[in-house]
């Protein structure tokens, strides 16, 4: 193996820590709600004593799980000319002699039909003040764990970012705001949460008092808003998006979000979605709306570079060769204590992180720039570890890691890691 294909060495990439806390490692443990946002909704619940709460929890969360994309206009257009075009081919085989435009009206009445059958019908979700508790039942302690996860990207692999300013998009309950709080409360000055539904922005402002309607709130510097500031110069240093852009009406209503989220992006912006099909492919198109398409007006002209979790700006590869398996991860959590909820739980994600500047990231600068993603479960064998991971080549590749091949502290390395941790697998030679 040449110099040049080897790992890293391990005076370039442990800086002497241990192998289990390698730069890559980026999973956390068994993740559980702060304190005083659980006592908080346990109140809450305690207080309205809904009927068949668990039953109606489950449900949501079911419904929440599988719910698609709203059919776009264009697609279901291209949709109803194919049918039309084949059903017009299958006549013209049978030879009937039905007039042409009773056949034609014939055929456009088939199209429909069929398109009733077939398309999801998605409509908006709406919450009211007994609905937006069973959404908390449901999701709080989930949404937490996969938001916190997101953001432990950052303040692993950036440990110098310290914002004073958050933007919360789609805020909900508020989970982005405790989250980024657990890590940076001593910065953060400031947090916008942004939800079109006024009585989700009533249940979080509760939430932060402690379940009361006034008490005094845990975080302080936290302003809600049904619409997002109007100011196109106004940024603020994270900006978040978590379970929003799956909400919104069409293909390009999202792209028009995203880019007014972007605009207000002084660093980073994070979004996050279920770990579905769906979930990935509403991600990896703001992907590639933001790395390929330039707005007309640009008011910062930092170009946006993939933070995580790929380790390349090419086509996403698993959209090409595998496109019924989403690029998710796991995070194990803490529902919250009631009697029908198991002692852990793990929720299943999909996220995207996106910079305004390129100290690390995907294109190799940084201490994990440009390592291999681990994208499904560790294998672990006598003296071999199995990996699938995502490579800095934009190739998916199963990788056999072993002592004498990749070196004692890559192997060390990956037996340490897991499914959404990084490896120090840098150059083509090693991700075959």
């Amino acid at each position: 193996m040449s110099g040049a294909a080897r790992p890293q060495t391990q005076v370039d990439f442990l800086n002497g820590l241990p192998h289990r806390k390698h730069p890559g490692v980026t999973n956390l443990k068994t993740l559980s709600l702060p304190e005083q946002l659980q006592k908080a909704a346990q109140a809450i619940i305690h207080g309205k004593e809904l009927a068949r709460l668990a039953d109606r929890a489950v449900s949501l969360t079911n419904f929440l799980w599988s719910r698609k994309r709203a059919p776009d206009n264009k697609t279901l257009r291209e949709r109803a000319m194919s049918l039309e075009k084949a059903l017009w081919e299958k006549a013209k085989e049978e030879g009937t002699d039905i007039e042409s435009q009773q056949l034609e009206t014939q055929i456009r009445k088939q199209v429909l039909s069929e398109l009733r059958k077939t398309t999801h019908h998605w409509t908006p979700m709406s919450y009211d003040g007994e609905q937006g508790v069973v959404y908390m039942t449901a999701r709080l302690a989930g949404g937490y764990a996969a938001v916190k996860r997101a953001l432990n990207e950052i303040k692993k692999k950036d440990p110098s970012f310290a914002p004073h300013s958050l933007l919360d998009f789609g805020s909900g309950l508020g989970t982005v705001v405790w989250a980024s709080h657990s890590f940076w409360g001593d910065s953060l000055k400031e947090m916008v949460c942004v939800d079109s539904s006024g009585p989700m922005n009533s249940l979080a402002e509760r939430l932060l008092k402690g379940g009361s309607d006034h008490g005094e709130p845990h975080i302080k510097q936290v302003y809600f808003r049904q619409f997002l500031p109007v100011s196109p110069k106004v940024q603020f240093d994270l900006v978040v998006g978590a379970f929003s852009l799956s909400e919104l009406s069409s293909q390009s209503e999202r792209e028009e979000t995203l880019f007014t989220l972007w605009r207000k992006t002084s660093n980073y912006l994070v979004l996050v979605e279920n770990g579905t099909k769906e979930g990935h492919h509403i991600l990896m198109e703001a992907r590639t709306a933001l790395l390929a398409k330039q707005e007309q007006t640009v008011y910062d002209s930092r170009r946006p570079t993939v933070f995580a979790p790929c380790s390349h700006e090419l086509a996403c590869p698993k959209l090409s060769q595998l496109p019924t398996v989403p690029c998710n991860f796991n995070q194990f959590y803490n529902p919250l204590p009631l009697p029908w909820n198991p002692d852990r739980q793990t929720e299943r994600f999909s996220y995207l992180i996106l910079s305004r500047t390129s100290l690390v990231g995907a294109d190799g600068s940084g201490e994990c720039g440009g390592w291999a993603r681990l994208i499904a479960p560790v294998l672990r064998r006598p003296r071999h570890v199995h990996c699938q991971m995502c490579c800095s080549t934009g190739e998916l590749k199963r990788v056999v890691v072993t002592a004498s091949r990749h070196g004692r502290d890559v192997y060390r390395c990956a037996r340490n890691s897991d499914w959404g941790d990084q490896l120090p697998l840098m150059q083509p030679e090693e991700c075959n």
